[in-house]
């Protein structure tokens, strides 16, 4: 979706998982409306076939954002001054319910989902303080707000994602930085989702048959993702903010 307004002009957004799907149509959105974007993921080759941006207005850093030291590489790439981010890297589980969750899917899960979210949030807020300003913003999941939309690692780190944003708005919204999450339904993207448990796809799939509403389109979670990081939202902090079709109010 193309946008000729100029709401970024000036600034500096850092948008993670840039390189397909809900991160790539983000960072295509907010170039269109002047943006310089610091684009981010863990797969090199993806970031390769980001669309080139006149006056150097995209960065690109092959980083995984569980690294500890990624964050450090990521505001080194930005410079002193980072208006906005999108916290949009994730991964799904296989459907596995509690009793079936293997150690390391359960720590892979949480540690993109979650720990790497937080990281980087954590290194960008001096800054923001520092000005007065800035716009986070969180991809979360309808499974964030119900426990029969995902396996249960992937449920418990997008209900977390939910809490922790809104715990960063109460304390640094009286500082001028606001942080909301977006909650898309299913959405066509390269993340795979298979089903490694046969209980989890007899308690799902019935629901997902009936009640799933269509699947969206990455640039559909880029308008609101652009809308939350720009002005025209600046009195919307603590949000969660549905982008899923309508299945929250199934």
């Amino acid at each position: 979706m193309s946008n000729d307004s100029h709401r970024f002009s000036g600034r500096t957004v850092i948008v993670t998982g840039a390189g397909a799907g809900i991160g790539r149509a983000t960072v295509e959105r907010l170039l269109s409306e002047d943006a310089r974007v610091i684009a981010v993921d863990a797969l090199e080759e993806r970031l390769a076939h980001l669309p080139e941006a006149a006056d150097d207005r995209l960065v690109v850093v092959a980083a995984d954002i569980t690294d500890p030291e990624a964050a450090a590489r990521i505001l080194g790439a930005a410079g002193a001054q980072i208006d906005g981010l999108a916290n949009i890297a994730g991964i799904m589980d296989g459907f596995e319910p509690t009793a079936e969750i293997d150690d390391a899917t359960w720590d892979r899960v949480l540690a993109v989902n979650l720990t790497g979210m937080m990281r980087l949030t954590r290194a960008v807020l001096p800054g923001m303080v520092e000005r007065g300003r800035g716009s986070i913003v969180n991809v979360g999941s309808e499974a964030g707000q119900r426990g029969s939309a995902a396996g249960t690692p992937y449920t418990t780190s997008k209900h977390a994602v939910n809490g922790f944003t809104l715990s960063t708005a109460f304390f640094y919204s009286p500082k001028g930085v606001r942080c909301n999450v977006v909650a898309p339904g299913p959405v066509a993207t390269s993340i795979e989702a298979p089903f490694h448990s046969e209980w989890a796809q007899q308690r799902l799939g019935p629901l997902f048959q009936t009640n799933l509403p269509p699947v969206a389109q990455p640039q559909q979670l880029a308008s609101a993702i652009a809308w939350l990081l720009s002005d025209d939202s600046s009195n919307v902090s603590g949000a969660v903010l549905s982008v899923d079709g309508g299945w929250a109010a199934v």
